[in-house]
């Protein structure tokens, strides 16, 4: 008996299915038509994805690189004007951000300039260009996350600049960024008069990364902390 409930629930089972199907090739049959003009439209977004990326966005990352390598350079001199402006032959920054911004090299452009009006005292054009930086996810990013920690201490705004500090500290722990911008952090805390979140800092310096820079003198820290 219970053999053939089984069977009966088995048949069941398989009508609804067989009907299922009847009504998908049904609704298929009746809107073939808009199924394949929704099928041909995916098809042309996704080759056209790829030709962009190959033929436009290729050639413009390896312009890019190209014409950054001069500003780079004057970065590292210091000459900061050049550097975000060009020198008449080759772009700077400013420019090479608003030309290739869809690009690899454009979005460090962003970086670089932020980095640039940050020591020239333009701080609202430094923010300006670090917020439009995106770093995904690299270290690249907690040097600007930090250095938007930098531009608020200029502009006296102490409370954000330990806030940045901090996340910078945080977004991607390492032997290098990491105790660099805890150490700021703390020093800062210590302008705020807030000694024990300072001493808690230099003590995870002390702590988590004793080969680092920042760790060679942290007891001196540590002591002015706790005095």
């Amino acid at each position: 008996m219970a053999k053939k409930k089984q069977t009966e629930k088995t048949e069941e089972q398989m009508m609804a299915v067989e009907g299922a199907l009847s009504k998908t090739e049904q609704f298929i049959e009746n809107n073939s038509s808009l199924l394949t003009i929704i099928v041909g439209a995916i098809v042309v977004v996704i080759l056209g994805y790829f030709a962009y990326q190959r033929y436009y966005l290729v050639p413009k990352e390896q312009e890019a690189s190209t014409q950054i390598f001069v500003a780079e350079r004057y970065f590292e001199q210091d000459s900061l004007n050049l550097a975000l402006n060009g020198d008449g032959q080759y772009p700077g920054f400013v420019q090479i951000s608003e030309d290739y911004g869809m690009t690899k090299t454009g979005n460090l452009a962003n970086y670089y300039a932020g980095v640039s009006y940050l020591k020239l005292g333009d701080y609202e054009k430094a923010l300006d260009y670090l917020n439009d930086f995106d770093g995904e996810g690299d270290i690249v990013e907690a040097w600007a996350v930090g250095k938007k920690g930098d531009v608020y201490m200029e502009m006296g705004e102490t409370d954000k600049a330990v806030d940045y500090y901090l996340k910078a500290a945080n977004l991607i722990e390492n032997e290098f960024s990491t105790p660099h911008f805890l150490m700021k952090a703390g020093m800062t805390y210590e302008l705020l008069s807030q000694k024990e979140k300072a001493l808690e800092l230099y003590k995870k310096i002390q702590t988590d990364y004793p080969q680092s820079k920042e760790a060679r003198n942290i007891e001196r820290y540590i002591a002015r902390a706790k005095g």
